[in-house]
């Protein structure tokens, strides 16, 4: 991972932790196009960690976890992310495997990211 890449780790876990009350424990961010890849681990509190211990309750978890984290971003729109890259926020990507406590976020820029940082 470069330094802008971790920097953007840096970036991604204050956005979440300041919108959501809690960031994931790692995030690996890698720029491949115009995007960049964020793989993060620890991201269940421990209210949604017992609630997915039903099946019914890893779908609802999973479902506001993605669903909700996308809408966050409409929300509020990461000006910070933007400034750091120079370059614009277009859409993104979310999963997350609730067993594993895993998840990913493509976000799609506007430029091609690993041109502009390698």
């Amino acid at each position: 991972m470069s330094k802008y890449e971790a920097e953007f780790s840096n970036l991604v876990k204050a956005f979440r932790k300041r919108h959501m009350g809690k960031g994931p424990s790692k995030i690996s961010t890698t720029f491949c196009k115009n995007w960049a890849i964020c793989e993060m681990e620890g991201n269940l509190s421990p209210v949604e960690k017992f609630i997915a211990n039903e099946d019914e309750g890893k779908q609802m978890v999973r479902a506001a976890r993605t669903e909700m984290v996308k809408n966050m971003y409409r929300q509020n729109h990461p000006v910070e992310m933007e400034e750091f890259l120079q370059c614009d926020f277009v859409d993104l990507f979310v999963d997350i495997d609730i067993e594993k406590d895993f998840g990913m976020s493509i976000f799609v820029f506007s430029e091609d990211l690993e041109k502009k940082f390698s």
